[in-house]
């Protein structure tokens, strides 16, 4: 008789262990199976399979529990390889989550083992048959076309043949049949040729093929030549018949990567990105584990493609946040990379022009290799001006684009180049404030201010979604006086910019620009095209495009990010600055920054505007050794939510009372309430983060509360 044991599609914790069935069917590790689990009906994960001579009466004797069949095995082929089943139960080890949310993160939607599937779409293919029968001149045409070919696309075979597809099948000339819908090959119209390389570029690449090491940091100025240098070293695996995994942050920055990869290498190229359909996900997943497509270019969860073989992955803007997982399981898609490339013995370059501190910091002490790149391919930096708000302001100058900003704008324009302005906060005001009580229009589920935008004329919670026209009456102190505004928006920055310049052509780029499918490159299409004259837009413009005729740009409230109580609202205020900063010159006509700032001071600022990153790493980690921050340790964040503070509570303070180790425990902190769910928090924070897994671990395994409801998150990106 043969044994399965199987993970469970059960979201609880407790159930976080495999269980025994018996199967009639061959099946093997990875694949899904239709199970019995209490009175419902579950997919499993299939674990591993043995032989026994045991009947299933002494088997359940034996164990202590009743013994179910597999009901249904729903994969001949395992949907993870080894490699791949393998990493789920070390991510799940590693980030302290249950092993099938690991599995059900790694695969697309339709592969998902949960119980109700999505369908995969089917398409209607023809082949010739063997019977002989008579056919017209152009019928004989057409058959012998499919013929020639082996297989066609029925939708193929009407646009070629329009008048003979339907007459084939009458004449049983053809034999129609199903097939699952494939990705259709991502071709470029004209090859690109790649470009002399200069000695920094050289010895760069000289550095990274001539070395042994496994993981590169390749920190390099903006503009320095980054991407060239991934190409050529794709180039080198694709010609050694191996696999390449290009991983960019931002689904903005997927086009023009998409784009540099299909002219240089022509096909053979997959795409993923959160922004596909459950069926483009599952067709471009199928495209690789067939090995039909040798580069993959996508954002996070690219990283779980079933590759065979890979010979290098590379992590573009390596220090961006958008890397990390939010919700369970917590993974960052850097750790994920660097195991898979052990897996495979292959390269990881991660590159960026501002490093995470983490990532510098494993360089200086050869946990990564690093590699610098600290010239820009045209030899010219941008100039940089620095605006101070508080004296513009005192002047009576507008407090959203300065009198300076304003002329340096005009003089582009005249000149027929283009102009980038940045402010991170979409929206056109950042709050409505009654004017008796002062009190802003907060979300009636969650603890934040809602942001007013002006194109719907409603509130809207940039934390859940939800929308509201604006009160008649203060919901605090029920005043009929109306409202104020504080703070601006992408939208309210967008109106300026129509109203000072009514001629020129603007396109605004944010999470409400880009919602709809295609949006993002959409609109950078037409800004590459030089269709606009400006594009005003959030942080997701900030980094990784490149447009050699931008030659300004200007950072609204550069440093609001500072405000944050957050212990990286330093660096992360820095990279923005840093970043979209390096968008301007990148070409042959020089470029200018003017960077908008209520704290010019600032050694944040101060860095971004000299593109000085070693002299703000040197500043930023002696200010985490002060507050012992990482990387001088490690943290865990364990976040409990209820519908009340006390229900929210119960768990943080079992853990406050029950967790023993040399870490520190900080807590029990109360958090903004999210979605209708009061929030608490313990943090620990240590050396030995070994030692606080186990802890965390030997919590969850002898807890007798509920613990459905712990967000546990190793080494947070925030700590809100």
């Amino acid at each position: 008789m043969r044994t399965v044991q199987c993970w469970i599609e059960n979201p609880v914790r407790k159930l976080d262990q495999t269980y025994t069935y018996t199967c009639m069917e061959e099946v093997s590790r990875g694949c899904r199976v239709k199970i019995g689990f209490g009175n419902r009906t579950v997919t499993g994960f299939v674990d591993s399979v043995s032989e026994t001579d045991e009947t299933v009466q002494q088997l359940e004797e034996r164990l202590g529990v009743k013994v179910k069949p597999v009901l249904e095995v729903i994969d001949r082929v395992p949907v993870l390889n080894e490699e791949l089943y393998d990493l789920g139960l070390w991510m799940r080890d590693m980030t302290l989550s249950t092993a099938i949310s690991c599995f059900q993160t790694m695969l697309p939607s339709k592969m998902k083992p949960r119980s109700r599937r999505e369908d995969t779409v089917r398409e209607r293919w023809v082949k010739v048959s063997d019977e002989e029968v008579k056919l017209t001149p152009k019928q004989l045409q057409a058959y012998e076309y499919i013929r020639e070919k082996g297989e066609v696309r029925y939708s193929e075979l009407r646009n070629r043949f329009p008048n003979q597809a339907k007459a084939l099948l009458d004449k049983n000339a053809l034999v129609s049949y199903l097939k699952e819908k494939e990705a259709r090959d991502i071709r470029a119209d004209i090859a690109a040729p790649s470009y002399d390389l200069t000695p920094m570029q050289k010895q760069a690449m000289d550095t990274i093929t001539g070395s042994d090491d496994a993981v590169y940091l390749l920190c390099g100025v903006t503009g320095s030549g980054k991407t060239e240098i991934y190409l050529r070293l794709a180039q080198e695996a694709i010609e050694k018949g191996r696999q390449v995994l290009i991983l960019v942050p931002e689904i903005a920055l997927t086009p023009q990567m998409i784009e540099r990869v299909s002219k240089r290498f022509g096909s053979g190229l997959a795409i993923y990105h959160s922004r596909l359909n459950p069926q483009e996900k599952y067709e471009q997943y199928r495209l690789v584990s067939s090995g039909r497509a040798g580069i993959v270019v996508g954002t996070r969860s690219a990283v779980f493609m079933p590759f065979s073989d890979l010979g290098l992955i590379i992590m573009d803007e390596e220090h961006d946040t958008s890397y990390k997982q939010d919700n369970q399981p917590c993974y960052h898609c850097r750790d994920i990379a660097i195991q898979r490339g052990r897996h495979h013995h292959c390269k990881v370059i991660l590159g960026s022009a501002t490093p995470s501190l983490e990532s510098y910091a494993r360089a200086l002490k050869n946990v990564y290799h690093l590699v610098t790149m600290d010239e820009r391919i045209n030899d010219s930096l941008p100039d940089v001006t620095t605006i101070p708000l508080r004296d513009t302001i005192r002047g009576g100058q507008s407090y959203i684009l300065s009198d300076a900003l304003r002329e340096k704008i005009s003089a582009r324009l005249q000149a027929d180049q283009q102009v980038i302005l940045l402010l991170n906060r979409r929206g056109y005001h950042a709050n409505l404030r009654c004017r008796s009580c002062q009190d802003t229009v907060k979300c009636p589920h969650c603890d934040i201010s809602m942001s007013w935008h002006q194109d719907i004329r409603k509130l809207k919670c940039h934390m859940c979604g939800m929308e509201m026209t604006l009160p008649r009456k203060c919901p605090s102190c029920g005043s009929t006086e109306g409202y104020s505004a504080g703070g601006i928006g992408t939208q309210k920055l967008e109106d300026e910019i129509r109203s000072c310049f009514p001629m020129a052509q603007v396109l605004r780029m944010d999470a409400d620009t880009t919602s709809k499918k295609d949006s993002h490159e959409k609109i950078l299409t037409q800004f590459g095209r030089g269709e606009a004259d400006i594009l005003a837009g959030t942080q997701m413009i900030a980094k990784g495009l490149d447009y050699p005729n931008v030659t300004l740009v200007g950072i609204i409230n550069g440093d609001e990010g500072l405000q944050r109580t957050d212990f990286r609202s330093c660096e992360m205020t820095f990279d923005l600055l840093m970043q979209a900063s390096g968008r301007s010159g990148r070409g042959e006509k020089e470029g200018e920054v003017v960077l908008q700032v209520y704290d010019p001071a600032h050694y944040a600022v101060q860095c971004a505007a000299r593109q000085d990153y070693l002299t703000f790493f040197k500043n930023e980690m002696k200010f985490r050794h002060a507050g012992q921050y990482p990387p001088y340790v490690y943290m865990i964040s364990l976040t409990s939510s209820g519908k009340t503070q006390e229900e929210a509570e119960k768990i943080t303070f079992a853990l406050m009372e029950e967790l023993e180790g040399s870490f520190k425990k900080i807590g029990v902190i109360t958090l903004l309430k999210i979605r209708d769910r009061c929030r608490s928090r313990v943090i620990l924070k240590g050396k030995d983060l070994d030692e606080m897994r186990d802890a965390v671990r030997k919590f969850l395994k002898e807890s007798t509360l509920n613990l459905n409801s712990l967000k546990i998150d190793v080494n947070p990106i925030y700590l809100d």
